[in-house]
């Protein structure tokens, strides 16, 4: 049961003061069974003149921040706490009726996880297809749980980490063809091959950290993204195509959504001097506790919103462009 201090620290700078549009938040961890948020706490300056918050359709946290005041630096600092645990991949427990593939959902998650088995990209050639299909035994059934962990290893083992800052995602025809790419490109490629074999699947958005010193971890230093993979029995369980990570060990989790998206960490608009903006400066860094560090809660943080205080929690918005993806 790690304890976790994580801290998220962007600084925008500017020639000129510029002003800031309304700026759409998606970093709060999604509280769930294997992680809980403790403490958190995050400064704005300038600060914002309101914050509020909603959760949106797939029940990720989402804050709208509006400020009211120019500045030729835009600086946020947060920090959390937070209680991680994570799961045994081998305590991975799925139905009997799918424990080989192929098979078939039940008729009621059916409806429900439709939209995310859908493909999102275009593969005339069904290149992803063929691909996908190398890991199935064309002699008979093939072990679910075996064939999703031997695609998430292939595509660490195969594929070449390269990280990428700029904007947007490769095609996963692109990431295909390339051989390489960021975790971002990683996860869409993932996504459109288990959706090809009939998956439900999802992209997350989130952070990636070492659990231990023996253990290297790709895509840190900001924010990270992976799969999720609905297996009847367990749910929704996390596969990292990056790493070849199965399960959540060393994976936080903070925004889960049916595209990527739909899961911008940090979207908004700033107004001033055409080449004003100078440069953006983003610094993540996770800390496991002590294993005899007591946990003070065990209920999820308070939020709170208030103009001189900005709320627990979120992270930065940008005011130029994007903070770069989860690579």
């Amino acid at each position: 049961m790690p304890l976790l201090n994580l801290s998220h620290v962007t600084t925008y700078t500017y020639t000129q003061p510029a002003s800031f549009g309304e700026h759409r938040l998606m970093v709060r961890p999604r509280e769930s069974y294997d992680q809980h948020l403790l403490e958190g706490s995050l400064t704005i300056d300038p600060a914002p003149t309101e914050v509020r918050w909603l959760q949106d359709v797939f029940g990720n946290s989402v804050a709208i921040a509006t400020f009211g005041r120019r500045a030729k630096r835009l600086s946020i600092d947060s920090r959390i706490r937070l209680d991680h645990r994570p799961g045994d991949p081998q305590s991975v427990h799925i139905e009997d009726y799918a424990r080989r593939y192929p098979f078939t959902y039940s008729s009621e998650e059916m409806p429900d996880l439709l939209r995310s088995i859908e493909r999102q990209h275009l593969d005339p050639q069904r290149r992803i297809d063929s691909w996908a299909r190398r890991f199935v035994n064309p002699s008979g059934p093939t072990d679910t749980l075996a064939m999703l962990s031997d695609m998430t290893e292939a595509i660490r083992r195969q594929f070449t980490y390269v990280p990428r800052h700029a904007k947007g995602t490769q095609t996963p025809i692109e990431t295909l063809e390339l051989m390489r790419g960021t975790c971002r490109d990683y996860a869409m490629f993932m996504i459109e091959a288990v959706r090809a074999l009939g998956f439900a699947s999802r992209f997350v958005s989130g952070y990636v950290y070492n659990p231990n010193a023996r253990t290297a971890r790709l895509g840190g230093g900001n924010t990270h993204a992976w799969v999720r993979v609905y297996l009847p029995g367990s749910g929704w369980i996390e596969f990292d195509p990056t790493n070849g990570i199965v399960g959540n060990n060393g994976l936080i989790r903070v925004a889960v959504t049916r595209d990527i998206y739909q899961a911008v960490p940090i979207s908004g608009t700033w107004a001033g001097f055409p080449g004003s903006f100078v440069g953006m400066d983003v610094s993540v860094g996770i800390a496991v506790e002590p294993a005899d560090a007591s946990v003070t809660s065990s209920a999820p943080a308070p939020f709170q919103s208030s103009p001189s205080q900005s709320p627990p929690f979120p992270s930065p918005p940008f005011p130029s462009p994007p903070l770069p993806s989860p690579r």
